[in-house]
């Protein structure tokens, strides 16, 4: 079976070999012996230390995770009916494997006699860590529970993981359905030639002689920031406001809203459960923040602070959109349209001239290049390596001893059958076996414009500071000294304060001196003019006020929706989000819109309760960036000293005490406030 099973070889994924067949079996196969493993060390010992039981576990649940990691890539970035179908039939495998170990008495009363023992104290801080860790996840899933109780929430487990999967699906179906064949150019008037060119070649794609129109994001944001047929605009945003919803041109069909009530009822009878009133002080127990009023607090400041500063944004918009194109009844379609039309008038800025200064030949050796000046590292290309999709990239990170510190895959366009947006996630994590030091891998994967023809992609200047972005996780994961799983990387690092290594390396995009190396005109290679990157400076903070109430509009509605939950009264999903829209927001959307409906960072991925580690890191990046504005923005000394109490320490020490050991003083919000324009 291992022989004929690439699921089964300790090698790095064979992704053109993984067949659906082969997954379900390889999943079974690993939880048996991982199962078994527990079942060994705990009949085998009656004193139990880190050697005899927590290594040999984490050892077993690493070959599972690796196995696991390329079937759930596979599934987000190719995915098919075979491969969901697999992917699902797995979910219940693995929910009751973490469950089950979750209330193992004698695996908890195991760990209880390690952390009271006297080797205890001769641990590293990195092993004390996870096994506190591990004591406080016992308790979260249920070890003090009785027979029932503990079944339920067995029950509530599995529920919830078959609700994720199908809440993402709903949203890929729903997205890849609609697109718009369009015969007529002057239909999409307006469109820049890259946009255009892309339409072309979906559309040939598709065997079509003509235009093609989708709801993939690349496509969508060009037709909603520059095609001047206002309608075809409405038409577009409605489809995309409307995907998975009882709205829209396919209302009804893919419909997320019975699984987020049922979501949301669930999570709060876990909660209950637990012994906690909502599940938002559940949530907490993993970061940062102590009680859910303290973030309730922190948001609600950050809007009274932003909130007059949208207010004028949004009436300056309107009064541009009035005065010189004659719209009085700005509509949700035209914010783009119109944002895009001020910024040239105010700025003489074009984001497609910008583009043009952005191919990706030039932004990925600049990324790198920066890296390789803020920490000293060296970053190869590797031809030889299995993959998914031709478009796929594999790189080598190595240190200034040419040591190997990671590898990563990087697959940076949009396609049918890939999940939208962007993310990093962990393929390999860094652990120190018997005899070596296990070499962390990441995925990197983003959605941007794919190249036309012969011409390379290009980048708009959001989408570089998105892959600076993941870029910063994927350093996370990668430069980790961490010797063990736990809290090796990301693993264990608190839920609000996992985006500060990304949304710090984000800076990097607007200082002129690391623009230089990654930006390039596409034909000519002359660089970046320095009249339109004070163009760029003097447009950075163009509606900041909205975009900073917009993201405080999702972490108050996610917050509060998980805070408030009454079993009596329901979800109130869309009854919560009009109460939030009244308090923070500037825009109306019409009443179709159904943003909750695709908003699978708290449906579907990690962050439920937790939308507001955005803006809660944001504090924390700011305010790192700011010693760097402070020493030079590649001082190594400043460079070593994040790499060294950041980005190397994992989730080995609480997040606090890293940024303090970094900074020297805990964080204050006033950088935040000054990158974003917004007075304190």
């Amino acid at each position: 079976m291992t022989m004929s099973n690439p699921l089964l070889t300790n090698t790095l994924p064979l992704f053109s070999k993984i067949l659906p067949e082969h997954i379900e079996s390889a999943i079974e196969q690993l939880l048996d012996s991982a199962r078994a493993v527990v079942d060994r060390q705990l009949q085998a010992n009656t004193i139990y230390t880190w050697d005899n039981l927590v290594d040999p576990i984490e050892t077993a649940e690493d070959q599972l995770n690796k196995a696991w990691s390329p079937v759930s890539h596979l599934n987000a970035v190719l995915n098919s009916d075979a491969l969901r179908e697999a992917y699902n039939a797995c979910l219940p495998k693995l929910s009751d494997y973490s469950t089950e170990m979750g209330q193992n008495e004698s695996l908890f009363n195991a760990y209880r006699l390690i952390a009271a023992s006297d080797t205890y104290t001769t641990l590293d801080s990195a092993q004390q860590k996870i096994i506190q860790n591990a004591l406080r996840d016992f308790k979260l899933s249920g070890i003090d529970l009785n027979a029932e109780k503990k079944q339920r929430y067995k029950e509530i487990s599995l529920e919830l993981s078959n609700l994720a999967s199908k809440y993402e699906e709903n949203l890929m179906d729903a997205t890849n359905a609609w697109r718009k064949f369009i015969t007529d150019e002057h239909a999409l008037a307006g469109l820049p030639p890259s946009a255009l060119a892309q339409a072309k070649q979906t559309a040939e794609n598709d065997a079509q002689d003509g235009w093609m129109i989708t709801l993939q994001f690349p496509s969508y944001i060009a037709v909603m920031t520059y095609a001047d047929n206002r309608e075809l605009r409405r038409e577009h945003y409605e489809a995309f406001a409307t995907r998975a919803s009882d709205q829209g041109p396919y209302a009804g069909r893919w419909d997320n809203s019975a699984i987020m009530e049922k979501t949301l009822a669930l999570r709060h009878e876990k909660a209950l459960l637990l012994g906690f009133a909502n599940y938002a002080e559940l949530s907490l127990t993993a970061k940062m923040a102590d009680k859910p009023q303290e973030v309730i607090d922190f948001l609600e400041d950050l809007a009274d602070k932003s909130w007059r500063q949208a207010r004028r944004d949004f009436t300056e918009l309107s009064e541009f959109a009035r005065k010189h194109y004659g719209i009085g009844d700005l509509q949700a379609w035209d914010m783009s349209y119109y944002s895009e039309k001020m910024r040239q008038h105010y700025y003489q800025l074009s984001q497609e001239e910008v583009k043009t200064y952005f191919p990706v030949t030039r932004v990925l050796p600049g990324l790198f290049a920066v890296v390789e000046r803020l920490y000293g590292l060296q970053i190869t290309e590797l031809t030889a390596f299995d993959s998914w999709h031709p478009d796929v990239r594999f790189f080598q990170i190595n240190d200034k001893k040419g040591q190997v510190r990671g590898q990563f895959y990087i697959d940076l366009y949009a396609r049918p059958k890939k999940r939208g947006g962007a993310w990093m996630d962990d393929c390999v994590g860094r652990r120190k076996n018997k005899d070596s030091i296990q070499i962390p891998v990441a995925y990197l994967i983003c959605n941007f414009t794919p190249p036309t023809g012969d011409e390379p992609a290009l980048l708009t200047h959001d989408e570089v500071t998105t892959l600076f972005h993941e870029f910063g996780h994927g350093l996370q994961h990668m430069l980790t000294q961490v010797d063990y799983l736990g809290v090796s990387g990301i693993n264990g690092v608190e839920w609000d304060a996992v985006e500060l290594p990304s949304q710090f390396m984000e800076n990097w995009c607007w200082e002129k001196e690391a623009l230089t190396l990654m930006s390039g005109h596409y034909q000519t290679g002359e660089p970046l003019p320095d009249s339109l990157f004070e163009k760029m400076l003097a447009a950075k903070n163009f509606q900041a006020g909205m975009i900073m109430v917009r993201q405080l509009e999702f972490s108050l509605f996610d917050f509060r929706i998980h805070l408030e939950y009454d079993s009596a009264k329901g979800g109130r999903i869309y009854e919560i989000l009009e109460q939030v829209r009244k308090q923070v927001s500037v825009v109306k959307p019409p009443k179709f819109n159904r943003f909750a409906h695709s908003f699978s960072h708290i449906f579907a991925g990690g962050y439920a309760a937790g939308y507001y580690s955005y803006k809660w890191a944001e504090v924390l990046s700011s305010d790192a960036f700011s010693l760097f504005e402070e020493k030079g923005i590649f001082d190594p000394e400043t460079g070593h000293a994040f790499l060294t109490h950041i980005l190397e320490k994992g989730g080995s020490e609480n997040a606090m005490a890293l940024f303090v050991n970094f900074r020297g003083r805990k964080p204050s919000i006033d950088a935040l406030l000054r990158h974003n324009g917004i007075e304190a």
